[in-house]
């Protein structure tokens, strides 16, 4: 009773208490654990994973009956700028919509992967195609993703004239962080790294984009879905144009 009826004492346990409770909560905090990814310059460890799960990927194959073609516009989100195309492609919250084609493949059933899946998404800033490989039984490796870029806006054709090397290759792990590898330029003050080590993997990379885009006919495939969202975007806003002058019915006299 005397501890109670005395303020300072009683500011003290207050105190106390209140630490108490506090180291208790904390103790219960699950700790947090960032992981930061090195893309410009993966561990030798890293560089080793990537270039088994390149290796992985079928050279020569044949796919099933099954396939997918979709096609369709996307406004970015302001808060969420990732294009829904099945992909890791991005594109800035001011670069206006996006037109995109997604062409899905399903390899046969002794293949080690299910399905391959290609994006091609262009804004008013840029042109991503982007290769998924999905694992048909993720232990270790879920998926890996090749993808390449173009900042010079032009048509799908003259983009898919040639073969772009890759520049960027993502490895999606169960349980584990991803491993990334990307083309890395200078900023102010700092020149470009030197990846001249990883070169390797990246022309490897390339060669099985190169494949991969004559095995799912995209330089045919691609421009005509295009051409078709242009005509559909076009058939829409001619419809929603409003008409000028007199809306009713005339009758004109003989």
């Amino acid at each position: 009773m005397l501890l109670l009826e005395c303020p300072v004492l009683r500011s003290i346990l207050v105190i106390l208490i209140g630490l108490g409770l506090a180291h208790a909560v904390a103790a219960q905090q699950p700790p947090v654990k960032v992981n930061v990814l090195n893309v410009c310059s993966p561990s030798p460890e890293e560089q080793q994973e990537i270039a088994s799960a390149l290796d992985r990927i079928p050279q020569k194959t044949s796919f099933s009956q099954d396939f997918e073609i979709d096609r369709g516009r996307s406004i970015p989100d302001q808060a969420a700028t990732s294009l829904p195309i099945g992909g890791s492609a991005q594109v800035a919250s001011d670069a206006g919509p996006a037109d995109w084609v997604r062409i899905r493949r399903e390899f046969p059933g002794a293949s080690p992967f299910s399905t391959v899946q290609y994006s091609f998404s262009r804004d008013a800033k840029s042109m991503v195609e982007t290769l998924v490989f999905r694992v048909r039984d993720p232990k270790d490796l879920m998926q890996i993703a090749v993808e390449d870029s173009a900042s010079a806006v032009t048509t799908p054709a003259n983009m898919l004239a040639t073969d772009t090397p890759a520049s960027r290759i993502k490895l999606e792990r169960f349980g584990k962080s991803s491993i990334v590898l990307a083309r890395c330029s200078g900023s102010e003050g700092n020149p470009a790294p030197d990846q001249t080590a990883y070169e390797p993997l990246f022309q490897s990379a390339s060669a099985i984009a190169a494949k991969y885009r004559n095995l799912l006919s995209v330089r045919r495939a691609v421009p005509e879905e295009m051409s078709r969202i242009n005509v559909a975007g076009t058939a829409k806003h001619k419809a929603a144009k409003p008409t000028t002058g007199n809306a009713g019915p005339q009758n004109k006299s003989q």
